[in-house]
C-alpha cells in the first residue's frame, strides 16, 4: 500500500528565527534513540489484512463472497501467504474459521451462511495472519455484520428503550414490537419476560401485546451498571399447541448516559501556552454524542464556548493558567445537562504542536512555558516522527527559545497517520500527537459504462481505467454490483480499503462511520479527521520498551503455506531419529513422505487441500512400526479478544434490513422448491438434552456437532480439545472453559454430561468416538438448574448411540478396526477454503430471459486485473430489480498503491 518510504535521515530542524542546533554529550545520544527504533521498525514488519465484501449485511441462507488484501510496510521478506478469516456470533463464539491462501498478496473465498448454523444477529469477522498473532489482536482486521433469517426466526422484533430514572436509579421502559415472519403483528399475545445478567436475575413479569403487536416492559434494577450489563429475554406464546418465541435484547443502551473526555494536544494542559484541546463525547452505546457548551474557570468565568464536529468530537483553544481549575457545562442532543472537569492544570511543561497539516509541509512547533523554559534552557530534545513502522525523521536541537518551528517535507512519509515523539536527552518521551499526512492520492480508478440507463436483464459493459497520479498501473481488483433499492447503505459506515489500511488499522479504540472521513473528502471532514486523532493513541509499540531493549516475541514466522508437523516417539517416550513417515490425502490422490530429525521430529510443508479433506499420516514404512506413536503438534490460533467495534451490533436488524428481507422472503419463496426425494436410507436417531432430566432445563444449545464432525477421531478427549466451538482446553488443569471468559480471567470449568449423567474429564477417555451420536454445547444457563448444582460455567451434553438389537459377533478385523492405532493418524485439519465462482446468469436467449431474477448482488469478480493500460473490461446481466445500481471496485496497484470508487447507473 502506498510508496514505501525508507530513510534514514537524521536532519537538523527548520526555524523561523534559525536557531542553532548543535551536538551535545548527553546520557542517550540520538543515535542511540535512532538505531534502537529502527531495529523494532525494520525487524518487525507490519502486516495488514483487509476484506472486501459483496454487501455489507447479509440473510440466513445467503452466500458471502469476499476478497482479502494483505498490506506490508516492507516488501524485502517473504510475507504471509495465508489469511485466517473467522466468523464469531453476537456472543463472540467462535463459528468458523476459513484459511485463504494468498497469490500477489491477495485471495478470495466465500461462505453460506447454512440455516443450521446461522441464526439473526450480529455477525463479526475477524481477519489476520499468522505474523499478525505476534502482536496486539486489536490490529486485526474487524467488521460487524448483520444477519437477517426469513428462513428459521418466527419473532421478528423492533424495540425502543426509555430511561424513566432520571439519572438516579436504575429503571428503563423498553417498548417492543413483535411481529410474526411474514410481517403481521402478533397482536393479544401473551408473554413473560425476565432482565437477567449472567446467572443473577435482574427482574422479571408478565404481559401482553396490544391489537398492533406492541408492550411496554418496564424493569426495575437496583444497580444502573449492573442493568447495562444485562439481557432482556421475552418469551411471547406461538398459539395452539407450539413452543413460545424467545427473543432476546441487550440493555446496555436502556439508560442514557454520557462520558465525556478532554485531550490537550501534545499531552499536557500547560499554564501559560495557547492550548488545542479535543474533546470525544459518548453515549452507553459507546456512539458519539451531539454536544455543545461553554469552558468556565473555578470562578466561573466563561474561557470558551465548544461544540462537536462530527459523531460527539470536536476541538477548543484556551491558555490555562497556573492554579485555576476549569470545568464544561455542557447541553445534549436530548436536552440534558452535565458538568466535566477538564485535566489538571501543568505549571511547566513543553509539547509537539501541529501548525498546518494541509500544504507540502508538516509544520511542526514545539513549545514550551516560561517555567520550563527557564528551567531547561540550552538542554537537547529529540524528535522522531515514524508512519506505518517506517523511521521519517528525527533530529535534535537545543532549546533556546521557548517556540521552535519545525518544517517537515510531507514526500518523506507514507500516506496515513504518523506518530510524533519527543524526548529529553535521556530518552523519555514528554509529548506524543498523531497526525494524518496526506502524501500520495489514493488511486483514481475511473469505471464507465456504455450506458447510463439499461432495462431489467440486459447486458453492461463496465470499463475500468486505473491510474496513479496520472500515470496508468495495472492491478488487482474486486468488483461488486448490487442493486441499491434491496441492498440500501450509508456510505460513511462502510469499512473501506481506505479507512481500513490508512486509519483504523493504525488505530487501537473504536472509530465511528470511519469512511466518513475518506468518503468525498474536504476541509470540515480533514478537521473531523484531526479532531480523531487527537483523541486517539499510538499503541503498535512503547518507546520506554523499545529504549530498554524490550522487543516484541515472535512465535510465529510469516506462513508461507499449510504445514503439519509433530513427533514421532517408542511407546516408551524415546523419540526415533530418521523415522519415515507417509502422509495421504485420498480425496486429490496424495502422497508425500518425509524423515524425522535427531529428535525425532517431522515436518510435512507447502501442503495444499481444501477443508474438511482427510490426511492420513502413517509410520508403518519401519520395521519396529508396532511400538510407534505419532504425536501431531496442535494448531493454534489467537484467542477470542473483545472489540470495541461490537459498538456497531444492530438493535433493530429487521427494521434496518427491512427492504433485503423483503426481497430475501421473495427470493426463498420462489427458489427453494424442493422435488419429491424418496428417502433409502435408514433414519438417524436424533438426540436432545430434553430426554434427559439432569440438563432438560436448559434453554436452546448454542452449537451441535454431528457424528460426522468426530470420524477419523481416534481419542474423543483429544478431539474435544478443537472440535468444541466456544470452548477452550487447559492442558495444565485438563479441563475445558468458556473461551469467553477463560480469556477474561474466569476459570469456573465446563461440567460435560454423558446421556444425562454428569462426568468428569478423564472419564471421556472411555468413550469411544464412533459411539458418539451426537454434542450440544450450552455456554449459557440462563436459569441455573444445572450451575447452582454442580458449580460449573457453561454445559457439554454428549450423546451415545442408544443400545441396538443384538446382532451377529463381530470378527477380529472388525474388532481391530474399532481400536484406536497409534502408528496410523487420519486427521481432519484446517484446509483452504474451497474454490467456487460466483454465478452471472447470461440472458441472451427469450428462454432464459423468462426466469425470475431477483437478486441482491448481481455481480461479484474478485480477480478483475488492469494490464499496463490501465485497462479491463467486465461484462455481464442486469437482474429483474428496478432502480440504482451500486458498482463498488476496491483493490491495490503493482506498487502498492491503493484505491476505491463508486459507480452507479439506473435500471428502468
Amino acid at each position: 500500500m502506498n510508496r514505501i518510504i525508507k530513510l534514514f535521515f537524521i536532519s537538523l530542524f527548520i526555524y523561523s528565527n534559525t536557531i542553532p542546533v548543535f551536538a551535545q554529550q548527553d546520557s542517550l545520544s540520538i543515535n542511540t534513540v535512532v538505531e534502537k527504533t529502527q531495529k523494532l521498525l525494520e525487524g518487525y514488519p507490519i502486516e495488514k489484512v483487509h476484506v472486501h465484501f459483496d454487501k455489507p449485511y447479509y440473510a440466513v441462507g445467503d452466500t458471502v463472497w469476499f476478497k482479502t488484501y494483505l498490506a506490508s510496510n516492507m516488501y524485502n521478506y517473504d510475507l504471509s501467504k495465508v489469511v485466517y478469516l473467522e466468523v464469531m456470533n453476537g456472543k463472540d463464539s467462535l463459528m468458523q474459521t476459513l484459511r485463504i491462501p494468498l497469490k500477489d498478496n491477495a485471495g478470495d473465498g466465500h461462505l453460506v451462511l447454512d440455516q443450521e448454523w446461522y441464526t439473526q444477529g450480529n455477525y463479526r469477522f475477524r481477519a489476520y495472519t499468522k505474523w499478525m498473532v505476534n502482536f496486539d489482536p486489536a490490529y486485526f482486521f474487524n467488521k460487524i455484520v448483520p444477519i437477517g433469517d426469513v428462513l428459521n426466526n418466527n419473532l421478528h422484533h423492533t424495540v425502543t428503550f426509555n430511561d424513566v430514572s432520571k439519572g438516579k436509579n436504575a429503571r428503563a421502559q423498553a417498548v417492543i414490537q413483535f411481529k410474526d415472519r411474514e410481517g403481521k403483528p402478533l397482536g393479544n399475545r401473551k408473554l413473560t419476560w425476565a432482565a437477567v445478567s449472567g446467572w443473577e436475575p435482574i427482574d422479571n413479569g408478565k404481559g401482553q401485546t396490544d391489537a398492533v403487536g406492541n408492550v411496554i416492559i418496564n424493569i426495575n434494577g437496583k444497580d444502573r451498571e449492573l442493568l447495562r450489563k444485562s439481557n432482556l429475554h421475552v418469551s411471547v406464546e406461538s398459539g395452539g399447541s407450539a413452543a413460545p418465541m424467545i427473543g432476546s435484547f441487550p440493555l446496555q443502551a436502556a439508560l442514557w448516559d454520557a462520558d465525556v473526555q478532554f485531550f490537550p494536544e501534545g499531552g499536557d494542559f500547560i499554564a501559560g501556552l495557547a492550548k488545542k484541546v479535543a474533546f470525544k463525547a459518548i453515549g452507553s452505546d459507546g456512539r458519539g454524542l451531539a454536544v455543545k457548551g461553554t469552558i468556565v474557570d473555578q470562578n466561573g468565568v466563561e474561557q470558551a464556548s465548544i461544540a462537536d464536529i462530527h459523531k460527539g468530537m470536536g476541538v477548543f483553544t484556551m491558555i490555562p493558567e497556573a492554579g485555576n481549575a476549569y470545568t464544561a457545562n455542557l447541553t445534549f442532543e436530548n436536552g440534558e445537562t452535565r458538568s466535566y472537569p477538564l485535566p489538571a492544570v501543568v505549571d511547566q511543561g513543553i509539547n509537539v504542536t501541529v501548525l498546518k497539516s494541509d500544504t507540502a509541509q508538516l509544520q511542526l512547533a514545539l513549545v514550551a512555558n516560561d517555567r520550563f523554559f527557564a528551567a531547561n534552557k540550552g538542554k537537547v530534545f529529540y524528535l522522531i516522527a515514524q508512519a506505518n513502522g517506517i523511521l521519517c525523521y528525527a533530529a535534535q536541537a537545543a532549546l533556546r527559545n521557548d517556540a521552535i518551528l519545525v518544517n517537515l517535507p510531507k514526500e518523506r512519509f507514507p500516506t496515513g497517520v504518523a506518530q510524533l515523539t519527543l524526548f529529553t536527552s535521556s530518552g523519555r518521551p514528554v509529548s506524543e500527537r498523531l497526525v494524518f499526512v496526506e502524501n500520495i492520492k489514493p488511486l483514481d480508478i475511473a469505471i464507465s459504462s456504455d450506458q447510463k440507463e439499461y432495462s431489467a436483464k440486459q447486458p453492461v459493459k463496465l470499463v475500468l481505467t486505473v491510474s496513479n497520479n496520472d500515470t496508468v498501473t495495472a492491478g488487482s481488483y474486486s468488483v461488486a454490483v448490487v442493486d441499491e433499492t434491496k441492498v440500501p447503505y450509508d456510505e460513511n459506515k462502510e469499512t473501506t480499503i481506505l479507512s481500513n489500511l490508512l486509519l483504523t488499522s493504525d488505530l487501537k479504540g473504536y472509530v465511528e462511520e470511519p469512511n466518513f472521513y475518506f468518503n468525498q473528502p474536504d476541509e470540515r471532514k480533514r478537521e473531523a479527521l484531526d479532531a480523531l486523532l487527537l483523541t486517539q493513541g499510538y499503541r503498535r509499540f512503547s518507546y520506554n520498551d523499545v529504549l530498554a531493549d524490550n522487543y516484541p516475541q515472535v512465535h510465529f514466522l510469516p506462513e508461507q503455506g499449510i504445514e503439519l508437523s509433530g513427533v514421532l516417539r517408542l511407546n516408551n517416550g524415546k523419540p526415533v531419529a530418521n523415522g519415515g513417515l507417509l502422509l495421504s490425502i485420498p480425496d486429490i490422490s496424495f502422497r508425500k513422505d518425509t524423515y524425522t530429525d535427531e529428535n525425532g521430529r517431522f515436518v510435512f510443508r507447502d501442503l495444499v487441500f481444501t477443508d474438511s479433506s482427510r490426511v492420513t499420516i502413517n509410520a508403518r514404512g519401519n520395521d519396529d512400526y508396532r511400538n510407534m506413536v505419532i504425536n501431531v503438534d496442535p494448531t493454534q490460533f489467537p484467542a477470542i479478544d473483545t472489540t470495541a467495534y461490537r459498538t456497531n451490533d444492530a438493535l433493530n436488524i429487521d427494521n434496518m434490513l427491512t427492504a433485503y428481507l423483503d426481497n430475501s422472503r421473495n427470493e426463498y419463496r420462489t427458489s427453494i422448491l424442493l422435488e419429491e426425494v424418496e428417502v433409502t436410507a435408514s433414519a438417524r436417531p436424533a438426540f436432545s438434552h430434553k430426554e434427559y432430566p439432569a440438563i432438560s432445563g436448559l434453554g436452546m444449545a448454542d452449537h451441535q456437532i454431528s457424528a460426522d464432525r468426530l470420524k477419523g477421531c481416534n481419542n474423543l478427549l483429544m478431539c474435544l480439545q478443537t472440535a468444541l466451538t466456544g470452548i477452550t482446553y487447559d492442558s495444565q488443569r485438563q479441563l475445558f472453559y468458556i473461551t469467553r471468559d477463560y480469556n477474561a480471567g474466569g476459570r469456573i470449568p465446563v461440567q460435560f454430561f454423558v446421556n444425562g449423567m454428569a462426568m468428569d474429564v478423564p472419564a471421556l477417555n472411555g468413550i469411544m468416538p464412533s459411539e458418539v451420536e451426537g454434542i450440544e454445547i450450552f455456554l449459557r444457563d440462563e436459569l441455573g438448574t444445572v450451575s447452582r448444582m454442580y458449580q460449573n460455567n457453561g454445559v457439554v451434553s454428549i450423546y451415545t448411540t442408544k443400545k441396538q438389537e443384538k446382532g451377529p459377533r463381530m470378527s477380529l478385523s472388525q474388532i481391530e478396526s474399532l481400536l484406536p492405532k497409534s502408528n496410523i493418524i487420519d486427521l481432519t485439519p484446517l484446509g483452504y477454503v474451497k474454490e467456487r465462482k460466483f454465478y452471472a446468469p447470461k440472458y441472451d436467449t427469450p428462454e432464459r430471459r423468462a426466469v425470475n431474477d431477483i437478486r441482491s448482488t448481481v455481480y461479484w469478480n474478485p480477480d478483475v486485473v488492469t494490464g499496463e493500460d490501465g485497462r479491463a473490461q467486465l461484462d455481464f446481466y442486469n437482474a429483474d430489480g428496478k432502480g440504482s445500481y451500486r458498482v463498488v471496485v476496491e483493490g491495490v496497484d503493482s506498487l502498492g498503491n491503493i484505491g476505491r470508487a463508486i459507480y452507479r447507473y439506473t435500471v428502468k
